[in-house]
Order: structure tokens, then sequence, then C-alpha cells
């Protein structure tokens, strides 16, 4: 009899959750989701420069002088 009320009680909340938020929104496709843009030929002002890069080493040690 348990197992019969515990059925009764999970159909009756599917029902409710249901009721209050109805179906799910429809799924984004991957497509949608992307975007592809052009890079400008050389790298421009935002490439990485692996020469220039030490100039924007943040180290707590190196900063101390440790």
């Amino acid at each position: 009899m348990v197992m019969n009320n515990e059925f009764t009680s999970d159909a009756a909340a599917a029902a409710v959750r249901q009721a209050r938020f109805g179906r799910l929104p429809e799924r984004i496709r991957f497509e949608d989701m992307t975007e592809e843009v052009e890079v400008e030929k050389g790298g421009g002002a935002n490439s990485y420069n692996p020469e220039g890069s030490w100039q924007y080493y943040s180290c707590l040690a190196f900063d101390l002088g440790l």
C-alpha cells in the first residue's frame, strides 16, 4: 500500500510541476552558440608575443625580490 501511495504522490508532484513550469524551451543548436570572426593578418594588437610576455609576468616572489 505504501508503494502505491508513493507512486500517486510522485504522479501528483509531476502534474504540479508540469502545470507550474510547462515544457522545457527548445534546445539551442551548437551553431547558434558559436561565432566565427575573421582575424587580422599579423595578429593585431591583442596577439600573443612570446618575446614580450615577460613584461606582464606577475609573481609575488619575483615582486618581493626573493
